[in-house]
């Protein structure tokens, strides 16, 4: 598990955090650093069971769960639904290295609402640009 964020300074109203579950911590570790520097409070876990501990525990905290696809142990699609069955109105990317047709993808989650698929590699602008979509975040300052 990785989990090396700090208490986040303040809290606005409840649902500014955002959880990002990849079993590579390089993937983490980046998309981390460039979040929280433009002042987004963020979560990192290699291990989707940890991270669904976690959200169960601070679920009201979360705006926005991005989840890899493809991990071991846990897939993307069973995070998600598990996510889901707690806290269905949260908001859900789910990330691939990987080419998927939306149709099959679509097939697969099919009573699961999601906001979308993020393709990697993304550039830490357009995912800054897609999680500012979707987080309450009055604090965070333009750079």
């Amino acid at each position: 598990m990785v989990n090396n964020s700090p208490k986040p300074k303040s809290i606005s109203n409840g649902t500014d955090w955002v959880m990002i579950v990849d079993d590579e911590f390089d993937i983490i570790s980046v998309f981390k650093q460039g979040l929280e520097r433009k002042h987004f409070h963020v979560f990192g876990f290699t291990e989707p069971s940890l991270a669904l501990e976690h959200f169960q525990l601070n679920q009201e905290k979360y705006g926005l769960v991005i989840s890899d696809l493809r991990m071991p142990g846990m897939n993307g699609y069973e995070f998600v639904k598990k996510i889901k069955e707690i806290r269905p109105e949260i908001k859900v990317f789910l990330m691939t290295a990987f080419e998927i047709n939306d149709a099959e993808f679509r097939k697969v989650l099919l009573n699961v609402r999601i906001e979308g698929l993020i393709q990697k590699p993304i550039s830490l602008d357009n995912l800054t640009s897609t999680v500012s979509k979707y987080i309450n975040h009055p604090d965070k300052l333009t750079t």
